[in-house]
């Protein structure tokens, strides 16, 4: 779906045409550009405006193939970059991942988006408030692309926070109940977020290094200031999932104490009813000579010499903490 397209002449947005056939129709703009901006299109949506553009032999392919990582690209005219994004859908404790593709020629940008993160309507209203920048060209908008989309992994970072320390707080709450399967699954997708994020890292530093000639000095900045608000995410993802790692280790060492607890109940429990036990078993072979066997009290003495094991055992257990 093409949500928009905005014609700008130095900085300025100026009547677009009205359809992409007419697009292709444009007077060369000089120092101005065109901003085309689409939102889970079809081939044939990329085709129409690659054609309007006059880019030959255009990969369509190669913008619609899912991508894992981000990705760039640097030819003499045409730059493309594929950037991650992040959605964190708090109520199923996940991350989803969606991808923007930015495509950028000296008059032309087009920003392909897919998933329901990083709108850039508000972005694009922004950057028409200071026709100033814009004028500086399509890397204007290349920069503010790249910081939404690092800058919109925060959300995502909070919700995962939110999540994390209540889990924290569940671990030791003192109950039995060991959240694990949750520590797990979040550890999985905050892993997932990490490697998406931190991908970006080698790109964006190319981006900055390979096309400093043809960034204009005033914006060049911004792409290290992208740069260091996606370092502050990975260190903080990184915290998020360092947290994790400790309270899963937590998780795992009571889980173990509270094993060796249980056993040493149960062991404890066992050695007191083996007294009884054993007892028991002789007095239950049938031989015909046994300690006070015809004796009128005999029998009410091996129940009191039961109960009295038992309740010494039960106290010695008591007294060394087992029971």
């Amino acid at each position: 779906m093409i949500v928009d397209i905005g014609t700008y002449v130095a900085g300025r947005r100026v009547a677009s045409p009205p359809t992409i056939a007419d697009l292709a129709a444009r007077p060369r703009l000089g120092e101005g550009f065109v901003w085309a901006g689409l939102r889970m299109p079809d081939a044939d949506e990329i085709r129409s405006v690659a054609d309007a553009f006059g880019w030959q032999d255009f990969p369509v392919d190669d913008v619609l193939a899912v991508h894992s990582r981000p990705v760039l690209a640097i030819e003499p005219r045409m730059l493309t970059v594929v950037l991650r994004t992040a959605r964190y859908d708090d109520r199923r404790e996940e991350v989803t991942l969606g991808e923007m593709s930015v495509i950028v020629t000296p008059n032309e940008l087009l920003s392909i988006r897919y998933g329901q993160a990083s709108p850039l309507a508000d972005l694009r209203h922004e950057l028409e408030t200071d026709p100033e920048h814009l004028a500086l060209g399509p890397f204007v908008v290349l920069a503010a692309i790249i910081s939404t989309v690092v800058d919109n992994y925060g959300p995502a970072l909070d919700g995962f926070e939110h999540d994390v320390i209540e889990t924290e707080k569940e671990v030791f709450s003192g109950t039995r109940r060991r959240p694990i399967m949750r520590i797990y699954h979040l550890k999985r997708q905050v892993r997932e977020l990490l490697m998406a994020i931190e991908a970006l890292r080698d790109p964006l530093d190319r981006l900055i290094r390979s096309c400093a000639n043809r960034i204009p000095p005033t914006v060049l900045p911004e792409f290290h200031e992208a740069a260091e608000q996606l370092e502050r995410a990975i260190s903080r993802t990184k915290s998020l999932s360092e947290l994790l790692d400790a309270a899963l280790g937590a998780t795992l060492a009571q889980i173990s104490v509270e094993q060796n607890d249980d056993m040493r109940r149960i062991s404890a429990w066992v050695a007191i009813a083996a007294g009884p036990t054993m007892i028991a078993g002789i007095y239950g072979m049938n031989f015909e000579h046994f300690p006070e066997l015809e004796w009128r009290f005999g029998y009410p003495l091996v129940l009191f010499v039961m109960l009295a094991l038992m309740g010494g055992l039960f106290r010695a257990f008591r007294k060394s903490g087992w029971l």
